[in-house]
């Protein structure tokens, strides 16, 4: 019998991918990089096609943001926050179904076009102006993980550095089953929302600082 963790890091996302984002500058020759088929961790992946050449991706497929959310659309946001993280433009489609909007945990990572249950458009507006790279990012140093997380609308600085909690997020960076997290660790990171549950997995919301944007003081 096959593992919770293995069917999560199984399940397979398609992904389209391009050099540039501009819709005309990527019809031309030479622009579009095909259309791959990721199945276990999304950070080499990504990594690899950024070395590729990679700056535009595209998900067919809408992404929910509801705690109910399946395995495909967990995956999917593990892929988006990578994506992000590298600098790589996403064309995607978020979907909520309860209202919850994905309560502002997702508001970090490189919006959605459209946001289903969202008639108006208000939250997918309030998102795409709101986001900046590095909005929620951590670095990691010696035997700490610093966070500096804007989401709120003001810095918020968070530092971890007991053994058993960097353990954890070691594993949660591409998701983790729920009941391998320790209910301290859990607790402790959920409750500052650096991790949130879909699909009884847990995985790591901030994403990566590869490379500051700006001044490192004004992240």
């Amino acid at each position: 019998m096959r593992s919770q963790r293995a069917d999560f890091g199984a399940t397979e996302i398609r992904v389209e991918l391009s050099r540039d984002y501009d819709p005309a500058a990527a019809r031309l020759p030479g622009m579009a990089l095909g259309t791959h088929r990721l199945v276990g961790p999304c950070g080499p992946a990504v990594a690899g096609w950024y070395r590729d050449g990679a700056r535009h991706a595209r998900l067919a497929h809408p992404v929910d943001l509801c705690r109910d959310a399946d395995a495909a659309s967990a995956r999917s946001l593990v892929l988006i926050r990578e994506l992000t993280a590298r600098g790589i433009a996403v064309d995607w489609t978020a979907r909520c179904r309860d209202g919850c909007h994905g309560g502002d945990l997702f508001t970090h990572l490189h919006p959605p076009a459209r946001l289903d249950g969202d008639p108006e458009g208000t939250v997918t507006t309030r998102w795409r102006e709101a986001f900046f790279l590095c909005r929620c990012v951590y670095r990691r140093g010696p035997g700490f993980v610093e966070v500096r997380d804007r989401r709120s609308g003001s810095l918020e600085v968070v530092t971890i550095d007991e053994p058993g909690h960097l353990a954890a997020i070691a594993a949660l960076v591409e998701g983790v089953a729920a009941t391998e997290v320790p209910a301290e660790v859990r607790r402790d990171l959920v409750g500052a929302h650096l991790v949130v549950e879909q699909a009884d997995h847990l995985w790591w919301l901030p994403t990566r600082a590869h490379r500051w944007p700006f001044p490192a003081l004004l992240v």
